[in-house]
């Protein structure tokens, strides 16, 4: 859906695959974590700057022709989310594409290593990114997936379009 050359910033790039993989195809990555230590990860893996940036930070206005956030949305609180999705489509052009997912279930909690996750189901992950903004269109995905637990459960894929 995007050109080589279109700017994508990446939410939560972690070690830096994905980072890597949109670099190695002609994409402009912005790739950002809010950990310092997995910043110097992907720095290295990357062989380019990446940005210490919390999703509380991004200010960005009109910046971006793609947003992604794989996986790492799912840790911010519900209380947050509406805001942080704001703030993502105010960072994409008119017409730019938000790629997210999150692991589903419907009440939020903690896992077994304690970490925090949002758990959303269909209709609460909806409703969060209504809140949000006017988005062009919103396309919630369901299935099946892993996580560095090695638990099985539900996840959910969006793609929306500003």
């Amino acid at each position: 859906m995007l050109a080589p050359g279109s700017r994508i910033l990446e939410l939560g790039c972690g070690g830096g695959r994905d980072a890597e993989y949109l670099l190695a195809n002609g994409f402009d990555v912005d790739a950002t974590d809010g950990v310092p230590e997995m910043v110097v990860k992907a720095a290295q893996r990357l062989g380019r700057p990446v940005r210490v940036m919390r999703f509380d930070q991004l200010n960005a206005i009109a910046e971006y022709d793609a947003v992604i956030a794989s996986a790492s949305l799912l840790h911010v609180p519900r209380s947050d989310l509406s805001e942080i999705l704001a703030s993502i489509w105010r960072a994409l052009r008119p017409g730019g594409w938000h790629l997210a997912s999150f692991k589903g279930g419907g009440t939020e909690g903690r896992d077994g290593f304690g970490r925090y996750f949002n758990y959303p189901n269909r209709e609460q992950l909806a409703q969060f990114y209504g809140t949000a903004a006017s988005w062009h269109s919103l396309a919630l995905e369901e299935g099946l997936g892993g996580g560095y637990d090695g638990v099985q459960g539900p996840w959910l894929k969006v793609l929306a379009r500003r």
